[in-house]
């Protein structure tokens, strides 16, 4: 792990980090098997807890987003895209994919003064699709 002293200066200076972890695009594209693809998104999410737990008494935040079905020229070319796209479409309370602007607004909330208090959260950007 990394401590405040090899961040270079980072440390108390509200120095904010991200991660993503991607629900909807590797389970609409995982090769077989598919039990690959749980396993780094628990990688990823173990990994920005713990990281938010080790830098953040350096005034460090760490987090994760979790966009769900983001419509993107790499989505478009998917096979099957269409059908994808319709399943996502209903499934999702919102009736709408998501776009590129509405995970870009997730990161730049969490790189904001605004986040200043939040670390150690994942942040879904799914349009409701995955609420409990």
């Amino acid at each position: 792990m990394t401590n405040c002293s090899e961040l270079e200066g980072r440390c108390n200076s509200g120095w904010r980090t991200k991660s993503r972890s991607s629900p909807a695009r590797a389970a609409a594209s995982a090769p077989q098997p598919r039990s690959r693809w749980p396993r780094k998104k628990a990688g990823i999410l173990g990994f920005s807890t713990a990281l938010a737990l080790e830098l953040g008494r350096g005034g460090i935040t760490v987090n994760t987003i979790a966009p769900g079905f983001i419509e993107t020229d790499g989505v478009r070319n998917l096979p099957h895209y269409q059908n994808i796209r319709d399943n996502a479409i209903a499934r999702t309370p919102l009736g709408r994919p998501g776009v590129p602007r509405d995970v870009a607004g997730a990161v730049a909330f969490l790189a904001s003064e605004a986040a200043g208090y939040i670390t150690g959260a994942t942040l879904h950007v799914t349009g409701g699709r995955y609420a409990t």
